[in-house]
């Protein structure tokens, strides 16, 4: 689904065909190179009524169906995830194209995050933060921290500024 909406009254710019960008890489192509391309990303929870947003390194599966991020069990994030495990991730662009905001991409990824504790699925998540972010292997193997992968439900892609299409992901694959 491709949805375009202008906020300042301009005519609708062309859209790429069939969820294809300009260079005709398909939606998961476009996804993946953009978060492949970012360190960081905002991580959305709730919680009292309010949402938080919180800077977080993170990491991903291939598939794109999870995300992974550490934080500290001392942390009022990690109280929030406790409460509510309905999350968002936000990764973009911006800081490539500041003077370009129609080049500026964005993605919102909504899902559960749950936390990983022991087993292979830990070391596996903690192997793959590491990779990307070397300088925080000794955070990610801390004790005091909690990492959790986030199981993906959908993408919504936002590009050239107003342009929004929406990737559902299959529950288990």
């Amino acid at each position: 689904m491709v949805t375009s909406t202008d906020p300042i009254g301009r005519p609708p710019l062309p859209k790429p065909a069939s969820g294809a960008g300009d260079d005709g890489a398909s939606l998961s192509e476009r996804i993946g190179r953009l978060i492949s391309a970012q360190p960081y990303a905002v991580l959305c929870t709730q919680g009292g009524g309010q949402p938080y947003g919180s800077l977080v390194a993170f990491a991903f599966t291939p598939d794109l169906q999870s995300f992974m991020f550490a934080t500290p069990v001392s942390t009022r994030k990690y109280r929030l995830l406790a409460q509510c495990d309905r999350v968002a991730i936000v990764v973009d662009s911006r800081a490539g194209q500041a003077n370009d905001l129609i080049r500026v991409e964005a993605i919102t990824a909504t899902g559960r995050a749950v936390r990983l504790e022991g087993g292979p699925e830990l070391d596996q998540a903690q192997a793959r933060l590491s990779g990307r972010h070397p300088h925080l292997t000794a955070f990610f193997q801390d004790p005091t921290t909690a990492l959790f992968r986030v199981d993906v439900a959908r993408y919504l892609h936002v590009s050239r500024f107003q342009e929004t299409t929406e990737w559902i992901l299959a529950p288990g694959g």
